[in-house]
């Protein structure tokens, strides 16, 4: 791998995902450099700038403000939430840059469309970050089916469990909570899934139906006597399982998302399960996305998925793809998966351990984070020569899924998506 041309960026939200794209960046790519930062929030912005020496002018308040300057860099990561990254994807691309777009792409359709189309325009390589598909047990699994070790493939049963603290702290409580004002859970947590599917079949999807609703985190099964702040002295704290204090202070789960501070003390996760929606009884909270959700879908060729979101469980990806010749089964936690041959009735358990090494396995989403930033920095020294990186029209693919899955449930229809993509395109004319 050659490191002799500089990888610049720059930085646009320096949250959670943001952060720690930069932190990774800086751990394996050698010939990353990062150039500025716009964040608001001064904390997050003064943590990542001492971590990459950015120099006191070139960290913004607004972003409007670094894309204002000529183009500085190769590579823009845009990391902020959800409803703001449409107008900065549209200025990097005007401006030239290259993006690493944290998914969704955008919550609405005709948003995603414009940013594939003046990417395209323009010519610059926007990368969704669908990170699972740089995952070692999502490309080990890739390998497989690629090799035919299953055949054709005739049906995928996927299941995304959510996990039920997880839910509670993005979903309820938390920035993804409300499809107003961020997204449906199907896109906003899923649309990683509907991509990888995708990816996987390589195949494009026909038709879409999809069922679910928010069943239990609502006012109708909040305890009696519940106050609206869990600090506030809940009678049913000791058997809650959803107390702000079990979650955040007993257990330190989510604590530097909660805060907005890497590190956090026991006094900044206080004030924030007191002062903010983190400490609210998840009954009582302004969310109305889904806590369970089933997609059931159709491909080209006849291949059937059935596809499973709900947040009652401990977490994680299972998937199970049936096959002509055999069949693939594993749990994205685990380091293997076990492939049954139909001609050989042999069962055996194969380790993504034994085919990528512990650099790659390392890292958020089961190593897809390190992968996908390496990958990208490979892209634009030319180095790379992989399958993974995911083009902006095909990204664009999978989002539509997710929205035509949301119809599907809001509605109770079956969508057929060559018809589902001329209505919504010519909505639009």
């Amino acid at each position: 791998m050659s490191t002799e041309k500089k990888v610049r960026a720059i930085l646009i939200g320096a949250g959670n995902r943001g952060t720690n794209y930069a932190t990774l960046a800086k751990e394996s790519c050698p010939e990353f450099e990062l150039v500025a930062i716009a964040d608001g929030n001064h904390v997050r912005r003064d943590y990542v700038q001492q971590m990459h020496g950015v120099p006191d002018e070139a960290c913004y308040d607004d972003f409007h403000e670094l894309l204002a300057k000529p183009r500085m860099a190769d590579l823009a990561i845009i990391a902020t939430q959800d409803k703001l990254h449409f107008e900065p994807a549209m200025m990097a691309i005007e401006q030239g840059y290259h993006i690493m777009l944290e998914k969704p792409v955008a919550p609405t359709p005709w948003e995603c469309v414009q940013i594939a189309e003046a990417a395209n325009k323009k010519g610059v390589f926007v990368c969704v970050c669908h990170v699972l598909r740089f995952s070692p047990f999502f490309r080990m699994i890739k390998k497989l089916i690629d090799e035919g070790r299953i055949g054709d493939i005739v049906q995928i049963m996927f299941a995304e469990r959510v996990g039920n603290a997880h839910m509670s702290h993005s979903y309820v409580r938390g920035n993804w909570r409300n499809s107003e004002t961020s997204s449906p859970i199907i896109l906003a947590k899923n649309c990683h899934d509907m991509d990888m599917l995708q990816w996987l079949i390589g195949k494009k999807c026909t038709k879409v139906q999809s069922f679910g609703e928010l069943t239990f985190f609502n006012r109708e099964h909040m305890p009696e006597g519940a106050p609206e702040f869990c600090v506030q002295g809940c009678p049913a704290a000791d058997s809650c399982p959803y107390d702000a204090r079990r979650i955040y202070l007993q257990d330190r789960m989510f604590t530097e998302h909660a805060t907005n501070k890497k590190n956090p003390t026991d006094e900044d996760i206080l004030r924030a399960i007191t002062e903010t929606n983190y400490g609210r009884c998840v009954f009582q909270c302004d969310n109305n996305v889904a806590d369970h959700q089933v997609v059931n879908l159709e491909y080209e060729g006849g291949t059937t998925v059935s596809f499973n979101m709900c947040a009652f469980n401990t977490g994680g990806r299972h998937i199970r793809i049936m096959g002509t010749k055999g069949e693939i089964v594993g749990e994205m936690g685990d380091d293997s998966v076990r492939f049954f041959d139909f001609y050989t009735r042999d069962a055996v358990r194969i380790k993504s351990s034994d085919m990528f090494t512990e650099e790659e396995l390392d890292g958020g989403h089961g190593g897809g984070d390190r992968g996908i930033i390496r990958t990208f920095c490979d892209y634009i020294t030319g180095n790379y020569h992989g399958n993974s990186l995911t083009p902006i029209d095909t990204s664009i693919e999978s989002h539509l899924i997710a929205f035509a899955a949301e119809e599907s449930r809001l509605n109770h229809t079956v969508i057929d998506m060559k018809e589902y993509k001329q209505r919504f395109l010519d909505e639009q004319k």
